[in-house]
């Protein structure tokens, strides 16, 4: 039953500590106790819409903050809100201006709110408009060494190398030990052939700071060529570690799926109908063994593997996560998302959490078993 005596506040912040948890529904549960109390409370309204969000329930959530922006039409959380909402439907020149209001309304000082304008915007391919935001708060605030970075993965995504090396060099100098920020610049240097360069900055990161094995691989070919280190070097012992971390064991399923494989093409001058029964037959085997499994299951960085829907994959990595903690799931991707694309270049989507989980294994930073 409601409880008359908390504030609209202490339901905000109550609502809030479940979006930690990745609990949406117990969260919209007690948005709307609260609102069934303060009804024009707009900070419910808008945790109602950045919970319907993160479910990806869009039309929900830009009902939640489309009465948010009734009861104020200047509330900065809302216009954000309401223009992530508006990229994912497709209205990209309504999200725009939404974004933009931010901006005419003066809350360009708000370093979190233009950095999280920016990403929305980079997520949906939109690299030039994020780069205008994360310009915005690097002028906000030019010591800001993430921000600055971000202007670099902008100028990369947009071809210009040059400037993004020297920006990379800035978030460097600004905070030497931003990892994300020296392994993608050690990386564009390799991709120049500007290989001394490249090693400059990848021997400064250590083998638990990479997480994906082009990278590693990278590492260990400059250290045989410049450094002209033996394999059986401790120094290349530990990234060979790296990479077999990374690369887990392979289980019985993958396994069997290989000698799937091996029977098939040794079989491909058989009789087609042959060949199809003996596969059929093998798949039956297979789908006979995974009858009791779960519906999903990936293997990550760390070789261990994890069992469930989608969603609850996403859930598990977060809670396992040893970074910055998310607010929400969709927060929690969207820190991936930005990680994976330092890393590989690759953009990975966040709209949902297949999408989201395909798009790691595309960048090879994690593996789908399932």
């Amino acid at each position: 039953m409601p409880t008359p005596f908390l504030s609209s506040e202490e339901y905000d912040e109550r609502a809030h500590l479940l979006y930690n948890e990745g609990q949406y529904d117990e969260a919209l549960d007690v948005l709307r106790e609260g609102l069934a109390i303060y009804p024009h409370a707009v900070g419910l309204h808008v945790g109602v819409g950045y919970a319907r969000l993160a479910r990806d329930e869009f039309a929900w959530a830009r009902r939640a903050f489309e009465e948010a922006l009734v009861l104020d039409g200047e509330h900065e959380d809302a216009l954000a809100g309401l223009g992530e909402v508006l990229l994912k439907l497709g209205q990209v020149e309504a999200a725009r201006q939404a974004f933009r209001s931010t901006v005419t309304l003066g809350y360009e000082d708000d370093l979190e709110l233009m950095l999280q304008i920016g990403r929305a915007l980079f997520r949906e391919g939109l690299v030039e408009d994020a780069k205008e935001y994360f310009e915005i708060a690097v002028r906000q605030a030019p010591d800001n060494a993430e921000a600055v970075a971000l202007v670099a993965y902008a100028q990369h995504r947009l071809n210009d190398d040059d400037a993004a090396i020297a920006t990379l060099r800035r978030a460097l100098r600004l905070d030497p030990t931003h990892s994300e920020a020296r392994i993608y610049l050690g990386n564009i240097l390799y991709d120049r052939d500007e290989k001394e360069a490249a090693l400059y900055h990848l021997d400064r990161s250590s083998p638990d700071e990479h997480w994906d094995e082009l990278g590693i691989w990278r590492v260990m070919e400059l250290k045989r060529s410049i450094h002209r280190l033996p394999d059986d070097d401790p120094e290349m012992k530990k990234w060979e570690l790296r990479i077999a971390e990374l690369a887990g064991i392979p289980d019985s399923i993958d396994e069997m799926l290989a000698e799937i494989e091996q029977r098939f093409v040794e079989r491909e001058q058989d009789d087609a109908r042959q060949q199809l029964e003996l596969f059929g037959a093998m798949l039956s085997d297979l789908v006979e063994q995974r009858r009791d499994a779960d519906e999903h299951r990936v293997m990550l960085r760390d070789g261990r593997s994890i069992k469930g829907s989608w969603d609850e994959i996403v859930r598990q990595m977060k809670e396992g996560s040893g970074g910055v903690v998310a607010h929400t799931l969709q927060d929690f991707m969207a820190n991936e998302a930005r990680r994976g694309f330092s890393l590989t270049g690759v953009i990975i989507p966040t709209g949902d959490a297949e999408r989201f989980i395909r798009g790691i294994a595309d960048a090879g930073l994690l593996r789908i078993l399932r």
